[in-house]
């Protein structure tokens, strides 16, 4: 069984792309949700447009990565990049989704307590 290479890009390219940086912001994650916040603006990177226009709609950072046919760490880096200049938001899922449990409907929780009191 012959063993494929995990990064399959040129080194020299993703060396050019990243800027030279290989440390990727730890703020995303695969499942990470990342909406485009403007339109690209002229003279932006390649991959930056590219970005932006795929998270016109949330798109997960692993989409992203397969549809650039980019390693992860370098969407990483060029998310950072993106979130930095405010061009694009992020959000993990199961954030948004505690940050909605902890709020609890006020209308369930009245009926609840009638139900309790009925007992």
């Amino acid at each position: 069984m012959t063993r494929r290479p995990v990064d399959t890009g040129a080194p020299d390219r993703l060396y050019t792309v990243t800027g030279g940086r290989s440390r990727a912001d730890d703020s995303f994650d695969l499942v990470t949700l990342v909406v485009a916040e403007c339109e690209p603006s002229p003279g932006m990177q390649s991959e930056h447009v590219r970005i932006l226009e795929l998270c016109r709609h949330p798109t997960a950072v692993v989409e992203i990565a397969a549809e650039l046919a980019l390693p992860i760490t370098v969407i990483r880096i060029l998310l950072g990049d993106l979130l930095a200049t405010g061009t694009i938001t992020a959000r993990h899922p199961r954030l948004a989704q505690s940050a909605a449990a902890s709020h609890p409907d006020t209308a369930l929780l009245q009926e609840v307590l009638h139900g309790l009191r009925n007992l």
